[in-house]
């Protein structure tokens, strides 16, 4: 089942580059591309912000989430910084992916670049009632690491 969702192109120089897309029929991430002039370089331990040049318009109930491409993680160190990151269903500025080096070698960002995923899910709001004590279960208040390796 899809939803439909509205896109635009915010800069009519980068027509030429693919809307996000699935790359197989079982992808959960669609790919997202650089909207560069110019190449960009993240040295290690650098953070960039990576245009798009896209907007979108998602229903209410809906997130975009930003990931990494695992391909760039592993052969490169590259990763979506506060990945997932969040694109909110009323936000409608310029999709910009942070992307970090964590690698040992400088990385160069080209114009078309698949860059990050983009995946697209429900939410829940939540309406907080407090109380006084919580149930309690067998793990309780047990965490980071508290359940083994």
């Amino acid at each position: 089942m899809a939803i439909n969702v509205k896109i635009t192109r915010l800069n009519k120089i980068f027509e030429d580059l693919p809307l996000p897309a699935y790359m197989t029929v079982g992808s959960a991430g669609m790919d997202v591309y650089a909207a560069l002039e110019n190449d960009i370089i993240i040295e290690p331990m650098g953070t960039e912000l990576i245009p798009t040049s896209l907007a979108i318009e998602l229903p209410v109930g809906y997130e975009c989430q930003v990931r990494s491409r695992s391909g760039l993680a592993l052969k490169h160190g590259i990763f979506a910084l506060n990945a997932p990151g969040t694109i909110d269903s009323d936000y409608r500025g310029e999709i910009g992916i942070i992307l970090s080096n964590f690698g040992k070698e400088p990385f160069i960002i080209k114009r078309g670049d698949r860059i990050a995923q983009l995946v697209v899910a429900t939410y829940e709001r939540v309406d907080w009632y407090e109380v006084e004590s919580l149930t309690e279960t067998k793990r309780s208040s047990g965490g980071f690491g508290s359940s083994g390796v």
